[in-house]
């Protein structure tokens, strides 16, 4: 996910530095079509990675250790609801909240593909 936003401004340098460096236009193309394919497999291997922690959580024997991710989710979207209803210090800054709402965007977002991967995982194995 964080390489999504990086691969295309790091690929754009890459290319024009091996068109400086390379001999010839297809040692150049070959060289740009290996770099890009393993920065798009570091970035598969990266949320593999991310899904297989969030599989081992939900699967968990606690109910703690199943259940920290939506807990936490929910108290940060409550404290921006209470903002909006004005349950919050009138001197609270608006990046303050802007920033609860990122966070909120991020969890969510890895929550909801954590979700995703894990009935995935439930339909292959079957």
């Amino acid at each position: 996910m964080f390489w999504n936003a990086l691969i295309k401004p790091i690929t754009d340098v890459i290319d024009k530095t091996i068109d400086k460096i390379a001999p010839d236009a297809g040692m150049a193309e070959k060289l740009k079509f290996e770099i890009t394919k393993d920065l798009i497999n570091a970035d598969q291997t990266t949320i593999r990675q991310q899904a297989n922690v969030i599989m081992a959580e939900a699967n968990g024997e606690s109910w703690l250790q199943r259940s920290w991710r939506p807990i936490v989710m929910l108290v940060f979207a409550c404290l921006v609801v209470a903002h909006w209803l004005g349950f919050t210090p009138p001197n609270l800054p608006d990046d303050q909240v802007i920033a609860l709402l990122d966070i909120i965007k991020v969890g969510l977002g890895g929550y909801v593909i954590g979700r995703s991967a894990e009935k995935v995982m439930r339909e292959y194995k079957k």
